[in-house]
């Protein structure tokens, strides 16, 4: 016989526990949560939420000219809350549904399937959901940069629903929801082909088919505030630990190593666009400079930061932001297409070079996957199928879809009168100058 004696007050606790936690409805499943685990993700989707509608809206808006600034921002942020309820809607489905090799199935329609118990490795679920539509929502917003102060804002919305349905929950199930290019060993940790090189080919296609902004060559085309610029850039900076660290889905060595990567190549990215700039340009050392090779380490780094070790990062950072400014001040120049926030040159080209030097500088002492430093040169020819894939998929999507839309709203771009004057006043009815 047990004495009464012997109950102390854990003990009571956890009789408590026993007898009270099915009668509120938790199932047995809840006890396989890390809690450690759950609470970093919860830290590192709030950092990712704040990329978008704050760190975005800010870095874009402060590269607008200053009659279409509150409109950037407006489409950053308007792409923040189509893409998070396309997410639900069907956008998970499409991307971790168990479907086939190519596309995913409709079991999570409006996230029917999914009880609030449910746990997905360590964490719960709907937890694990919600990261991952930050993840769809920022991609979408990156799009709008490159057309930005032409493009009717009905278009964008309707574009940018269809997009997130369409163009990202497919090469987002390819690469992390079980198809084609993860069985095919395609490395990409956080995000090199599904987020960027998909952004960048969007944009760049969406940029082609608007045609050049009337303003494009004029000396008054100039960024609103640097400032606010800076401003967004250091956002997205700190939000990329989140990015980059919670890709991990668990709080460990692993997750550790992609936060520490992350800042070696982002620092790395923007000594090297200013160095660049300041010896070969105009001999000046911008902060544009500085902030634009900050993002291009940020991008490069992505799909590599849960392979690498510093000194792998630091090449890829250096590299990226050489590269950055290549395709922005030389590239651009050369083709004459008008990206307007250049999401081709930093976030498509960038992507692209992660994504391939990711299959260099694996080392099997991060993660267990070896690149070709360590071995394993057929990682590049996996990196490579997945870039020309996600670039074919990626551009001729986007153009239809585009297209479409156009169709749906009688033209894509807005009118002469309404570029020239500046959209935010005369369309929005508001105006920058008593905003910022």
């Amino acid at each position: 016989m047990i004495s009464l004696k012997s109950f102390n007050a854990k003990s009571v606790a956890l009789l408590l526990s026993v007898l009270l936690l099915p009668t509120l409805g938790y199932s047995a499943d809840a006890a396989t949560i890390n809690t450690g685990d759950t609470a970093w993700m919860l830290i590192a989707t709030a950092l990712v939420m704040l990329m978008t509608p704050a760190g975005l809206t800010l870095f874009y808006g402060g590269l607008a000219q200053r009659k279409t600034v509150l409109n950037t921002i407006g489409m950053s942020y308007t792409a923040f809350c189509t893409g998070t309820l396309v997410w639900v809607i069907i956008g998970y489905s499409l991307a971790f549904g168990e479907g086939n090799a190519y596309i995913g199935d409709f079991t999570s329609f409006l996230l029917a399937d999914v009880k609030i118990t449910d746990v997905e490795g360590t964490i719960p679920r709907i937890l694990f959901i919600m990261f991952q539509g930050t993840f769809a929502a920022i991609a979408v917003a990156l799009v709008s940069g490159s057309i930005i102060e032409r493009v009717k804002y009905s278009t964008w919305i309707i574009f940018s629903i269809l997009w997130v349905a369409l163009v990202y929950s497919p090469i987002a199930h390819w690469v992390w929801g079980g198809g084609f290019l993860s069985q095919d060993g395609e490395l990409d940790f956080a995000g090199g082909t599904v987020i960027h090189i998909n952004a960048g080919i969007s944009g760049l296609v969406l940029a082609l088919m608007l045609g050049k902004r009337l303003s494009k060559d004029e000396t008054s085309n100039k960024p609103s505030s640097i400032k606010l610029m800076v401003l967004g850039s250091a956002l997205l900076w700190f939000g990329w630990f989140g990015f980059n660290g919670g890709s991990q889905l668990a709080a460990d060595f692993i997750a550790a190593n992609a936060m520490m990567v992350t800042n070696v190549a982002a620092a790395a990215g923007g000594m090297a666009w200013l160095l660049m700039e300041w010896l070969t340009m105009e001999k000046k050392p911008t902060l544009l400079g500085s902030a634009s090779g900050v993002i291009s380490g940020l991008v490069g780094i992505t799909p590599a930061s849960g392979y690498v070790d510093v000194s792998g990062a630091l090449v890829i950072g250096l590299v990226s932001g050489a590269v950055g400014f290549w395709g922005v001040i030389k590239l651009k120049e050369k083709l004459g297409y008008d990206d307007t926030l250049d999401v081709f040159g930093i976030h498509g080209l960038v992507g692209i070079v992660g994504a391939v030097l990711t299959g260099v500088f694996a080392n099997p002492e991060v993660n267990g996957a070896a690149g070709a430093l360590y071995g394993n040169a057929g990682q590049v020819l996996v990196q490579l199928k997945a870039v020309v894939v996600t670039i074919i998929y990626s551009g001729v999507a986007s153009a239809i879809i585009f297209k479409i839309t156009a169709l749906i709203t009688q033209g894509g771009r807005v009118d002469d009168k309404l570029e020239k004057e500046g959209i935010d006043e005369a369309f929005h009815g508001e105006s920058s100058f008593d905003s910022i």
